[in-house]
């Protein structure tokens, strides 16, 4: 039994970050865990920043997981990966989906993006990424993208890939479980192979 695992799914409205924390929140039900979930909706449907906790163990009593105690940040974009990094453990993992989406102060120029995000953040944290659009649209549908970066970060939560194939079977729609889950595989795989 893990004491106690800290997971912070941070992305961009329309990504799937809700859906996402929901499935990890099932995941450790599924095994006896207590799990806490906790939704920061931000403006998510003007493709503002999301930010959802879920906190899984023995017992839990918070919902929400403080600065520096993150096991593993799941992010869905670049930008959202930085902007939340202190909120990692020194040996905690940023799970990281290599995109950019230009936030409202970039897209009218008040701000300019970043460059080398992912490098800047690999000096001071554990960083896997992937980039889940490009295996997503191979698969012919850019909707998996987040089953795509969950199945790539499920090995650093923890769980087989039993439990999260049927967790993914009975959350997401029924007419779309066969490509989630195909989706959530081709993540899993990489994960495997990842350093």
């Amino acid at each position: 039994m893990i004491m106690e695992k800290n997971v912070m799914i941070v992305g961009v409205g329309g990504q799937g970050t809700l859906l996402t924390s929901r499935i990890i929140g099932k995941a450790a039900l599924r095994m006896g865990y207590d799990v806490k979930i906790s939704e920061v909706h931000g403006m998510a449907q003007r493709g503002g920043s999301v930010v959802t906790f879920v906190r899984f163990g023995e017992k839990v009593f918070e919902p929400v997981v403080e600065e520096g105690d993150a096991d593993v940040i799941i992010s869905f974009e670049r930008l959202e990966a930085l902007r939340y990094a202190h909120y990692l453990k020194q040996d905690g993992v940023l799970v990281v989906n290599d995109c950019r989406i230009d936030p409202m102060t970039v897209v009218i120029g008040a701000k300019t993006y970043p460059e080398g995000i992912l490098e800047d953040l690999g000096k001071a944290h554990i960083v896997k990424a992937i980039n889940g659009q490009e295996i997503a649209k191979a698969l012919g549908n850019s909707r998996v993208l987040n089953s795509v970066v969950l199945g790539y970060a499920a090995r650093q939560i923890g769980f087989s890939e039993t439990v999260w194939l049927e967790t993914l079977a009975e959350t997401v729609p029924p007419k779309t479980v066969e490509l989630n889950q195909k989706a959530f595989l081709e993540g899993y795989r990489k994960g495997g192979e990842a350093k």
